[in-house]
């Protein structure tokens, strides 16, 4: 494009800006339409995806011209430039997760039937039996790591046992619980 049609181009896009000009804009609208649309399609859009987002450009060329500064840059830097950002919007649009109705994760649990329910009360209730059976200091420790969330260092350094000694008594626990367990399942 040489000195002389950027000149004129940006003749025109001051008569939309100030005048509303539209034979300026048909003009306008015409000569870069299709350069934008061939320049997205490049971009690996599709022809109706391109020629949509073409409409929206020029749209921001007939509302907006009045933000175009010849001294900063051609019409066509401008127009391409508006073209890039959006077509760039475009694609983080489509990345957007669709979220599938039909997915098991999304779906609101099923009602527990009441012999589940049963069973459940009743499990806790052997597993509250059996912790409490466990000595004193394996049940702090327990009692520390899984039902206050403390990690293996936080315990240790509350109760001011090795972090060692914290992990081989709460694994020994563990061991006591799996056989108290056990025990009750027979």
């Amino acid at each position: 494009m040489d000195a002389e049609e950027r000149q004129r181009f940006a003749a025109l896009a001051k008569a939309v800006a100030d005048e509303r000009d539209e034979s300026a804009f048909s003009v306008l609208f015409d000569y870069f339409a299709p350069r934008l649309k061939s320049w997205l399609m490049r971009q690996k859009m599709t022809p109706g995806e391109a020629e949509e987002l073409v409409q929206e450009i020029m749209i921001v060329l007939w509302h907006k011209a009045a933000l175009y500064d010849p001294a900063r840059s051609s019409l066509s830097t401008w127009l391409f430039c508006i073209a890039r950002n959006r077509r760039i919007d475009q694609q983080r649009r489509a990345l957007v997760r669709v979220l599938d109705g039909e997915d098991p994760t999304l779906q609101p649990p099923e009602e527990m039937r009441a012999d589940e329910i049963v069973a459940n009360d009743d499990r806790d209730a052997q597993v509250r039996d059996a912790v409490s059976q466990l000595p004193e200091e394996q049940r702090a420790l327990l009692q520390a790591a899984f039902f206050l969330g403390q990690s293996h260092t936080e315990i240790a350094d509350a109760t001011g046992l090795p972090l060692g000694t914290v992990k081989s008594r709460i694994r020994l626990a563990f061991g006591k619980l799996r056989n108290l367990l056990e025990r009750e399942e027979v």
